[in-house]
């Protein structure tokens, strides 16, 4: 039985999300996210995935986020980890040019080639002004959990080349090979608030800018069961009176689509959504992570209710 986690975008407050949804699951049923076959994460979904990989638990992820101390074993793996990492190169990101006006005016050239293969969203990433915000700091904090190495198969990273609005997995054969904190830092640069990240001497974007989940990625490993944390979008009846409310309903019908070509494969698909107390905790813009705890606790009372409520949700997760 083959079990896929897919965690989307959302920034901070997305990121707090995932953990508290993950944290519940495993409390309730026993899913643990370390133990996915495949783990997709894109932009704030991609540094949760990159700690799950590095063997980091949702609840140890929740305490660093906030600035609190993790478990004894996890600052035994910190420890580990910072002793080996000062062995190893320290891992530069690739400096590139980064024009003035559009980050790559040719895009529209390139997605009028092959229109069925790009989403608006890229495109339009493209074509406004590179940000001026650093991603270094995502990069370095990501290549101490993992180094120069990337954990196999099970992770895969989104992001979006600009110059073609091309999305492309990291980790998998048909992308290029970098090391994980490269692969997060891309997946999180958010078109007009981040540098792009250089890869091979082309810029990349936030993942988020295709699909702010991609779940669709795992559909080559036919899942049996598929678990997705959309942080951007919304559970039933939750987000129609949000202040952001359009933007999350584009997420919301983006994200159906992906669901019913999973099932159509025979995939059980499990979906975890904000509700309107989570939406009321995250507020609207998703890169103040002011309530963080409360974004946590209140997204793990919400799955711990859904699941209470579903029993036959339980039972899918437990049967993993």
């Amino acid at each position: 039985m083959t079990t896929a986690l897919v965690l989307g975008a959302g920034g901070l407050t997305g990121q707090a999300f995932h953990l508290g949804v993950l944290t519940a699951l495993c409390d309730a049923s026993g899913f643990d996210g370390r133990a996915a076959d495949v783990v997709v994460g894109t932009s704030a979904g991609s540094l949760v995935a990159a700690a799950l990989t590095a063997g980091f638990t949702a609840e140890d992820q929740a305490a660093m986020l906030h600035g609190e101390a993790p478990s004894a074993q996890a600052r035994d793996r910190l420890k580990a980890l910072q002793a080996q990492s000062s062995s190893l190169p320290q891992l530069e990101q690739e400096a590139g040019a980064v024009r003035r006006g559009s980050l790559a005016p040719g895009v529209l050239l390139a997605a009028a080639r092959r229109p069925w293969a790009v989403r608006p969203g890229a495109v339009v990433s493209g074509l406004i002004p590179a940000g001026r915000n650093t991603t270094h700091g995502i990069s370095r904090g990501i290549s101490h959990l993992h180094g120069q190495d990337w954990p196999g198969t099970r992770l895969r990273v989104c992001a979006v080349r600009a110059r073609d609005a091309r999305r492309v997995v990291f980790g998998t054969p048909s992308a290029p090979k970098v090391d994980v904190g490269t692969a997060v830092a891309a997946s999180c640069a958010i078109p007009g608030y981040f540098s792009p990240v250089f890869i091979e001497g082309q810029p990349y974007v936030d993942g988020g800018a295709h699909s702010p989940t991609n779940a669709d990625v795992v559909r080559r490993d036919e899942p049996s069961l598929v678990v997705i944390s959309s942080p951007m979008s919304f559970g039933p009846g939750g987000g129609t009176r949000s202040p952001d409310a359009l933007i999350r309903l584009a997420v919301r019908r983006y994200l159906a689509r992906e669901v019913r070509l999973l099932r159509r494969q025979g995939a059980t698909v499990v979906v975890f959504q904000p509700s309107a107390h989570d939406l009321a905790a995250m507020g609207v813009n998703p890169m103040k992570l002011v309530r963080g705890p409360d974004i946590v606790e209140t997204a793990a009372t919400t799955v711990r209710s859904r699941l209470k409520a579903r029993p036959e949700l339980l039972e899918q997760l437990r049967q993993r």
